[in-house]
């Protein structure tokens, strides 16, 4: 479970440090824990979540605007919802290690609640709202351009929807087509039905990109994530 002396690596991660701490427990207080610990509503993340799943739209679709030109408001539209889609922010929020902090009841820890997708798209959405909150309409805009920032590039182009491994082999394959990609397996954490797993990703035996999540797979998929973000 998560205590504020994790949250050093939670503000490197977004870069923003929070002012009011309480606002970030918020944020990652899921009402199941809020159920047992018999804290009221405001004390779990589903109002900050209102305010952060309108503000993703917003800051996304201005992003998009701004870099696709001329397209029609469908074509916005579509890419937007590529991106903000529950599946995509769930694989955001995984990428970055969200659910490691997150504060779970007992029965949501034992069914694997760290890695479930509407919980841990909801607790990306609940922490873009605290650090609004916190810190303003442009704080909140810096970090989901930080976060989200490669895959509205993707959206943009289209290309949201083919997996990261896919992307980032093709992109490498087409300056070397003998380059090494290696995916290394650096830390196993959890229960079983709970695993954390990260991995490293070598090219050419150096480190592009490191990632985690419930499953290999997808700790492989956010290495592979990290590796495009960072230019590989």
């Amino acid at each position: 479970m998560a205590r504020a002396a994790n949250y050093e690596k939670l503000y490197r991660l977004t870069g923003y440090r929070f002012r009011n701490e309480k606002l970030l427990k918020n944020a990652l207080t899921h009402s199941s824990y809020a159920s047992e610990q018999k804290l009221s509503y405001e004390h779990n993340n589903e109002r900050l979540e209102f305010i952060g799943d309108a503000f993703v739209d917003a800051a996304v679709g201005e992003e998009l605007f701004r870099i696709m030109g001329t397209a029609h408001e469908g074509v916005l539209s579509r890419c937007r919802a590529d991106v903000v889609c529950e599946d995509s922010l769930a694989e955001a929020a995984a990428s970055m290690g969200l659910g490691e902090f997150l504060y779970l009841g007992r029965g949501e820890e034992a069914s694997g609640g760290r890695g479930k997708t509407s919980i841990l798209a909801d607790a990306f959405e609940a922490l873009i709202g605290a650090i609004i909150l916190d810190g303003g309409y442009e704080a909140g805009k810096s970090v989901i351009l930080k976060i989200l920032g490669n895959r509205i590039r993707l959206g943009a182009e289209g290309k949201l929807n083919k997996d990261f491994k896919t992307r980032l082999q093709e992109k490498l394959q087409e300056k070397d087509h003998g380059v090494r990609i290696e995916y290394r397996k650096t830390a196993e954490s959890g229960p079983d039905h709970s695993k954390t797993f990260t991995i490293e990703l070598l090219v050419n035996g150096k480190t592009a990109g490191t990632g985690t999540g419930p499953s290999k797979a997808k700790a492989e998929q956010a290495a592979a994530e990290d590796a495009l973000s960072k230019g590989v």
